[in-house]
């Protein structure tokens, strides 16, 4: 055993004894046995509610605005207020948000939680179709939703019987019946207290749609406890993290940086939603909101806010450390490098390591459907075995099944099932996909991969994207590390093409960083040297515009192979 592991083996067990802040405990859930964190807070609005102990410190950041921790428990209360008081909202009543990451976001979405009532957070890339679908499937009543959104729904809330408040709303907009400014709903509201609803852990509290790969996205519904157990699992993993790299912690203190978060991901995605929102205001950390991902600009807000934490999907911290101002600009105040949402390719861990001083880089695993608990890897961790997904968590159960869902023995790569007390409960509305995506507590993910002598949870790939070339099995997460590795690549996904002999061919589309050329037999040459020949590309796309992503930052690897398939 290495000593990282070792350290991570004792941290954890010491955080989690008996009278301590992890404390474990065996629970019986409709007839399934969990283990969860006992001194967790029974609901949304206890968790949060720690938030408000943090008074006049600053809390957002946004375009010049400054709100205190102070300011933003005064909008949840105003909001709460109306809700009950002007709108008669109760328990168990859906209320979606609809705008891009605006400070009312995660107001609106506390007062929700903390209320009795159902988070509805919709993607704020959606147009109409995709807007009005998470509107109706849910049964939303109401929406908060910025300009933009409102523009998309406007003529259609009458028929949908769902009223809209909108935030940043220009002086010159007009409201229809069923609509009013965010500044007129909550006037009334200011100094309010919350009200107050009698919640059970096990009461819905949030459905959050996933990302929709393959047609309407499914509505992920969560209880309290689910959402609760999965924000104690990521503090327990940085609490432990913390314990087992002692020399790094003690660095970033004696910095004198006040922990200073960037927000460049969605909140409606949990990412953004919790690793970034819900932790911060729990922790009384600040967090600057950018309006618009740039990797120029968020070098700029690096060094004007002395940002300690990135985090996002790795390609856009890997656009920053690449960044031809990188160099120019004042990052000493950077340490904490996070890299979620997708693959961490091999070149993150080397720029991390390159470009920042004493990093304390960190990824994991999860998914909508585990509200991200899993698995986490950081610090010395994340040097030790840079192609993994972390150690699993203590709440949580990992086994790999066969094709025909058959346990197989540890270490056996296979696809992953998942059990914790942080899993959904189910899908709203979806009682084919329950059936197939949920057995006696355990999710499958659809994701291959394998669990280690040591407890890290490796990813291979997604089962639906790996590519199958004459009886060969061909990942595309390999192909792709492989290739982001040369000097000329900005970005790179693969997949499978169908062939009449072989049933499929390995496909990648590339685009090139600025100033660099690149052939196809380039591409082909420096796989070849690296990885058996089968896992040469038989086809490469170099592409002049970049490659489409989600507002995840996923790229979008069915419209690109669609995209391919129609100029081939």
């Amino acid at each position: 055993m290495t000593d990282i592991v070792a350290k991570l083996a004792t941290s954890t067990e010491q955080l989690t004894q008996p009278g301590m802040p992890f404390e474990i405990e065996e629970r019986d859930i409709g007839g399934v046995s969990y283990r969860l964190y006992k001194q967790a807070p029974a609901t949304a609005k206890e968790l949060l509610d720690a938030g408000r102990s943090h008074g006049d410190r600053t809390f957002l950041v946004f375009e010049g605005e400054e709100w205190s921790f102070d300011d933003f428990y005064r909008q949840v209360d105003a909001i709460g207020h109306q809700l009950v008081n002007r709108y008669g909202v109760a328990k168990g009543q859906r209320i979606a948000i609809a705008m891009r990451n605006y400070p009312e976001w995660m107001a609106a979405y506390v007062a929700i939680v903390s209320l009795g009532a159902i988070v509805v957070p919709l993607n704020s890339w959606g147009q109409k179709q995709e807007l009005e679908y998470g509107l109706r499937d849910s049964g939303a009543g109401i929406v908060f939703c910025d300009e933009q959104r409102y523009a998309h729904i406007a003529d259609d809330l009458a028929t949908m019987d769902v009223r809209a408040v909108v935030a940043r709303a220009g002086a010159e907009l007009q409201f229809g019946a069923n609509a009013e400014s965010y500044e007129a709903f909550i006037a009334d509201g200011l100094g309010q207290a919350l009200p107050a609803f009698d919640c059970d852990p096990e009461d819905p509290v949030m459905i959050m749609y996933t990302s929709g790969t393959t047609g309407n996205p499914k509505g992920a519904l969560s209880c309290h406890r689910n959402l609760v157990q999965a924000i104690i699992n990521f503090e327990f993993h940085a609490m432990s993290s913390a314990m087992a790299n002692p020399e790094t912690i003690e660095k970033m203190f004696a910095s004198g940086f006040e922990p200073a978060s960037l927000l460049a991901v969605p909140l409606f995605h949990v990412s953004g939603c919790y690793a970034m929102f819900l932790l911060s205001l729990r922790g009384g950390r600040k967090i600057v909101m950018m309006y618009k991902w740039d990797a120029g600009r968020a070098l700029q807000m690096i060094e004007e806010h002395r940002i300690t934490t990135l985090s996002a999907v790795p390609s856009m911290v890997i656009d920053v450390l690449e960044h031809p101002n990188f160099d120019k600009t004042d990052t000493s105040s950077l340490i904490a490098l996070g890299a979620g949402g997708a693959a961490c390719p091999p070149k993150f861990t080397k720029l991390v390591y390159e470009k920042v001083v004493s990093p304390y880089p960190g990824s994991g695993y999860g998914m909508t459907e585990t509200n991200a608990a899993c698995s986490s890897c950081t610090g010395e961790a994340f040097r030790y075995k840079p192609n993994r997904a972390g150690t699993v968590s203590p709440i949580v159960d990992v086994i790999t099944t066969d094709e025909d869902g058959n346990e197989l023995p540890r270490g056996e790569t296979g696809e992953i099932w998942v059990k914790s007390p942080a899993v959904i409960r189910e899908y709203w509305n979806k009682p084919e996909a329950n059936a197939s995506t949920f057995r006696d507590g355990w999710l499958a993910t659809g994701d291959i991969g394998y669990v280690d002598g040591e407890n890290f949870l490796f990813l291979v790939d997604r089962a639906k994207d790996m590519v199958i070339r004459g009886g060969e099995n061909i990942y595309p997460v390999e192909i792709e590390a492989c290739i982001h590795d040369h000097p000329a690549v900005h970005e790179v996904t693969a997949f499978g093409v169908p062939h009449d002999t072989l049933g499929e061919e390995l496909a990648v589309a590339i685009t090139t960083k600025p100033g660099q050329t690149l052939s196809a037999d380039d591409i082909r040459s420096f796989v070849r040297e690296r990885l058996a020949g089968f896992k040469v590309p038989s086809h490469v796309w170099l592409c002049e515009q970049p490659l489409p992503r989600n507002a995840t930052g996923k790229i979008l690897k069915k419209q690109v192979r669609e995209q391919y398939l129609q100029q081939a």
